[in-house]
This record gives C-alpha cells, structure tokens and sequence, in this order.
C-alpha cells in the first residue's frame, strides 16, 4: 500500500499532533505513541483516515493498527515529518509507564514477565493437544491410538516429554523473564528458577502423598527439602530478591572483584531466604489462592462461569487479563489443569464472530474489509483487531459478544471443562483442552458463535451502522 505525505499528516494531527506525542515507535501491525494527554485524541478523524484500521489504549500506550509492510513506511514518514527521534519498544514502555497508577503499574509487570514466556507456553500446549490426541481414549476408536497402534507409543511419550519440558521447568522461564524485569542479569535468572526445582528436592507434586518430607537443619532449625514445581510466586519474589541484591553489590563491589563476589553472593543469599522463607510463604499462598478460585467453580460454576467468561473481554481493554496468567499456571501446576482458560478461547471466538457479523451490518467497504480479517484474526487467537477496531466502535457488537462469551462461559464452567496447558486461543483451542471434554467444549464453541452472530445482527438492524 502506498503511503502519502497528507494521511500520515492527519494521523499525527489525530493524536493531538507533534506537541503531545512524548515518543513513538511501531510494532509489526501498530504505530505505538506515548502520548502526553490521550484526551486530545481525536478518534474519529483517526479512524477516517485510509491507512487506519482501528486504534485502542492499553498499559498507557496509544497504539495505530495500520497492517504488517505499511506501519513501517508510515512510522518512518511520520518521524520524518514531525522531527521526533525514533524510539525502541523499551523507551515507548519506560515513557508511557510515567502516566499509569501503581495497580496499572503492578499489572504491566506482571505482562512484562510473562508475555515473553508465552510462545514456549502455548508450544507445549499445543504438543500436548497432539499428545492428547495420540493417547486419549474415545477419539476415534474406543481405545487410546497407543493401544491400538502401540508404534505410537514411543512417538507420544517423546511428544509428551517436549510438551511436559515448560511446564517442568517453568520457574526456570518465569526466574528467566522476572530478574530480567527487574534489572538483574536473566542468567541468574535461569540458575534461581532450575534451583527451585532440583532433582535432589522432593517434588512439590508428591509433597500431599508422602509419609515423611526430607529437612535440612540449619543450626537447629528445620527447612523442608521441597521444590516448586508448577509454582510461581515463589519464583517471582525470589526473582525480585535476586535482582535487588545482585545490584546492591554491584553498586557497591569493584569491577575487579565482581565476577568473584556478585553471582555467588546473591544466589547463595537469595537461595537461603527462598528455601527458609520465601517458598515456604509464597507455596501457601499460592495453594490458598488456588483453593479459593476452585472453591468458587465448585460451589457456583453457573455464575462463576458467567462472571469470567462475560468479564474477559472488559479485562482486556485495561490490560488486568494478564494477572489471570499467572492463576492459570498456578492452578495447572497446584491441579493439573486450568478450567479459566478455556473461557479465554471462547471469549476469542466470541469477539470474532461479532466482528463477522459486523460485515454483514455495515455497508463502508473499508468496515467490511476490516471486519473480515479481524475477524479471522480473532478465531485465531488474536483479538485486539476485532475488539478495538471493529466490535467496541459499534458498542452492540461487543455487548452481543460478551453475552455470547458469558453463556458460553457458564456452560463449560458447569460441565467442568479443563485444558492440561494454555494454548492457542480462537478455533484451534480445542486441541489443548482435555479430549474427554470435547464435546463440552465444541457446545461451548458454537454458543459462542450462535449467540453473538445473531444478537449483533438483530441490534445491527435497529441502529443505523451505515459508517460512511
């Protein structure tokens, strides 16, 4: 697509222009700006102009959807025009991050240790969806594929073994991503988490069915010899220790004597306070949380169901659906499977299908186009072009998909559907969700395609959606 002088003009005119954009850089569909005031954006004059194809605020950035080849000519033209110096994501994220609150904040840390995980994440979901497959019994024949071809035995068990690996090590990727948040060195990182779960320590998956649980006595005081496995907040605030302190005496040791004294010191350090004091604390807390959420499902999985699978989508727009993460890995690793994230695909597929709907309702060419492909983007997985390019700009779209979202939710909630791992969301889901629930779960596919599809389509008609 071509790009003119005059369209990347009204877009930096649109976002209150040159004066109050702090810094900009793009990413590989969106133009990303950290604006001094989001309030003199003007949206719709935005949206009017032909390279735009949606825009939304998020972690106190205001992101352009322009499409993957043009942002880049766009962003290059704009930087030429207005005289601000290009940026990294990193600066984009330091400069928006000076306008958000201290929960805004707590929660855009919790997305920036965790989204760089997620691809290792949703690969071993997807492995162990083919694992699912090769060894559940009842898919297509009454055994297992293993026990009727038994030469898919070793091939499953080696799936398994890859699929098993990130959740196995996961406070290695979490101990990874979090020192590297907090400014410490994420080879550190990787040595605290591996720790937390060392061959020498009782894993914490058998710690409920043991007799007798190994100590260490230090001077007179017992520690239980338990590692982590599937946890994480002990790995996190053993993070922040580790990085806390291997600054401090990196601040404080010479350059000569750093190689020496740094690592050891602060791994030593941090490896007694999180065996003393940190796992033990955080292991309880994360139990009682998991506890809690379970204990809600099981008493109430109607309205549990509701609550979440309606309240997604809002979670999105500010951002809070990236705390959820964290109590999906909790409860995969506390229970061996998560019953939240199968709400988040249909939620996907929700929005997708509003978006469908939408291009049947609208007669601008350039809507329609955009409905279309947000909409294949969103039964894939990805729904921001879907949400806030198309469904929240006709606010009965995305009403309709979050009421499609909510009984799709209650329905799967009641029949107890879990996924063994996070994976891809959208249509594909069904692959990471537990074979005996398929059908649970492919019923709570199509209320998620039904309803919002026909709720968007009977509001459409009643409002004039004619967008010119």
């Amino acid at each position: 697509m071509s790009v003119n002088k005059e369209s990347v003009e009204k877009i930096v005119q649109a976002v209150g222009g040159k004066e109050n954009i702090s810094a900009a850089t793009h990413c590989v569909t969106r133009l990303r700006f950290a604006l001094k005031d989001e309030g003199k954006v003007d949206k719709e004059a935005l949206e009017n102009v032909d390279l735009v194809k949606g825009s939304f605020s998020t972690n106190g950035q205001f992101q352009v959807v322009i499409g993957q080849g043009t942002v880049d000519k766009v962003y290059k033209e704009m930087v030429a025009m207005t005289g601000i110096g290009e940026s990294s994501k990193q600066q984009i994220k330091d400069e928006a991050a000076k306008n958000l609150n201290p929960l805004q904040r707590a929660i855009k840390t919790l997305a920036d240790i965790f989204i760089p995980i997620l691809p290792a994440i949703v690969t071993a979901g997807l492995l162990m969806g083919i694992n699912n497959i090769l060894t559940g019994p009842g898919i297509f024949f009454d055994e297992a594929i293993v026990d009727v071809y038994p030469q898919w035995a070793d091939v499953a068990s080696i799936i398994n073994l890859i699929a098993n690996t990130a959740f196995t090590f996961l406070p290695g990727l979490i101990g990874w991503s979090a020192v590297n948040r907090f400014g410490g060195s994420p080879l550190l990182g990787i040595v605290l988490g591996l720790m937390l779960v060392h061959p020498d320590l009782l894993n914490a998956w058998g710690y409920g069915a043991t007799d007798e649980i190994p100590t260490w006595n230090l001077f007179g005081l017992e520690i239980q010899k338990v590692g982590y496995q599937g946890q994480v907040l002990p790995v996190l605030l053993a993070s922040y220790v580790l990085a806390k302190l291997e600054t401090g005496l990196r601040n404080k040791i010479p350059d000569a004597f750093q190689l020496l004294l740094v690592a050891p010191i602060a791994l030593l350090v941090t490896g007694f306070i999180s065996f003393i004091a940190i796992g033990p604390i955080t292991f309880a807390i994360g139990n009682a949380i998991t506890n809690a959420v379970v204990g809600i499902f099981d008493v109430a999985p109607l309205l549990g169901g509701l609550i979440y699978g309606g309240l997604y989508a809002p979670l999105v727009i500010t951002g809070m659906h990236h705390t959820f993460l964290a109590v999906d890995l909790q409860l995969i690793g506390s229970t061996g499977g998560t019953f939240l994230w199968p709400m988040v695909a249909l939620s996907n597929i929700a929005q997708g299908t509003a978006a469908l709907a939408m291009f049947f309702v609208l007669k601008d060419e350039k809507l329609k186009s955009l409905s279309a492909t947000s909409a294949v983007s969103a039964y894939l997985g990805i729904t921001e072009p879907a949400m806030f390019g198309v469904n929240l700009r006709f606010r009965f779209a995305f009403i309709s998909a979050i009421i499609g979202s909510a009984l799709a939710g209650a329905f799967i909630a009641m029949a107890s559907v879990q996924a063994p791992s996070i994976g891809v969301g959208g249509l594909p889901a069904f692959l990471s969700i537990f074979p005996k629930n398929w059908g649970s779960f492919f019923i709570g596919m199509a209320i998620a395609i039904i309803v919002p599809f026909i709720l968007t389509l009977l509001l459409g008609k009643t409002r004039k959606t004619q967008a010119s």
